[in-house]
């Protein structure tokens, strides 16, 4: 069985991630990485992300089946293997409780809002679902509606999910999901703010190409 030794590591370093910006405590959240067109690596059940090692994460297919690993998978493995079936191109789904945005998620309350030209050109709104009890198939129905349109949802009294083409894309959403909403709740004690016109957020979001073009190697 193929091991994936660097995706392990890759992972790890995520969750420590995580736990360092108090984005999870105990063993809140969940991570996972597609390994290959079928299979993915996820963090198992049980096991806080400041102490995830690599041997401990659990090799399973799209339908949820364990290949690998002596733990089980997360009880929250179903939304990511939902994403993983409706979106080819994702190859990473973090799962977290970053606490301001969580808030948000429990007051029910989208980050729609056209504050920032961060948020415009890069996540754009960022939904919440329908409240679904934990660890159950409700859970992925309540995201389903989202995953085509959006690459981040609040979970209703949950927390945050973001999905991306790497494992860095995904985590850097969620923390940019977490740094809106942070903003967003100093706007708010401010007395509210100025938005974006419809024109300019249209502008930002052509320009998102350009953008992704400098984040690359220069040839």
């Amino acid at each position: 069985m193929e091991r994936y030794e660097q995706i392990r590591e890759e992972i790890c370093q995520v969750c420590r991630l995580l736990y360092d910006r108090g984005y999870v405590v105990s063993n809140d959240g969940n991570v996972s990485v597609r390994a290959a067109p079928d299979r993915i690596l996820i963090t198992p059940s049980g096991v806080g992300k400041g102490r995830m090692t690599p041997e401990m994460l659990v090799l399973c297919d799209l339908q949820g089946n364990i290949l690998d690993g002596e733990r089980y998978p997360s009880s929250e493995s179903k939304m990511h293997l939902m994403v993983y079936r409706e979106r080819d191109d994702v190859m990473s789904v973090v799962h977290a409780h970053p606490p301001i945005s969580t808030a948000f998620a429990i007051c029910r309350r989208p980050l729609k809002e056209r504050y920032l030209s961060e948020t415009v050109s890069g996540l754009g709104e960022i939904p919440v679902t329908e409240f679904a009890m934990p660890s159950t198939n409700e859970v992925p129905e309540s995201v389903r509606p989202f995953v085509h349109s959006h690459n981040a949802v609040l979970l209703a009294n949950h927390g945050a999910l973001t999905w991306g083409p790497t494992l860095l894309a995904a985590f850097d959403r969620l923390e940019t999901v977490e740094q809106t909403a942070k903003v967003y709740y100093y706007v708010s004690q401010l007395g509210g703010g100025v938005e974006i016109t419809r024109e300019q957020a249209d502008t930002l979001r052509s320009m998102t190409g350009f953008y992704q073009k400098l984040a690359d190697k220069r040839s």
